[in-house]
């Protein structure tokens, strides 16, 4: 939540190249944290980031990835997207795809447009599990 104690919106545009993945990973780590997301929760939102960031990389069309990342405590949503080549789809068998939606409530992959968008969300819990 943002110190006006409303939902607050980041954005990020990054090179379609993996040197940059640790950016949105960061962002999503340091967002999660600072809404008192558990240590295991930080971590899988970073992992199901760059899985996301990771499917898209090499299918980006004009060499950029956007990220946005929304904070409505207790929840966190993580839209990335990418221009990509038409009907292209993530492959939903894949083991990439099984990490992501293992990691978080909620994955999906929506086309608007050309531009493809990994959605997933999570939900910050009160205590760490032990």
């Amino acid at each position: 939540m943002s110190s006006t104690g409303r939902a607050a919106e980041v954005r990020l545009s990054i090179p379609a190249d993996s040197a940059y993945i640790a950016v949105p990973r960061s962002v999503v780590g340091n967002l999660a944290a600072r809404n008192d997301f558990t240590l295991d929760a930080i971590d899988d939102l970073r992992i199901a980031v760059d899985e996301a960031c990771a499917l898209l990389l090499p299918q980006s069309a004009d060499g950029v990835l956007e990220c946005v990342f929304e904070v409505d405590p207790p929840q966190l949503t993580v839209r990335t997207s990418a221009v990509v080549p038409d009907g292209w789809q993530p492959d939903t068998t894949s083991f990439g795809w099984t990490v992501l939606t293992a990691l978080v409530e909620s994955a999906a992959a929506e086309t608007l447009d050309g531009r493809l968008t990994i959605t997933v969300t999570a939900t910050a819990t009160a205590t760490e599990s032990a």
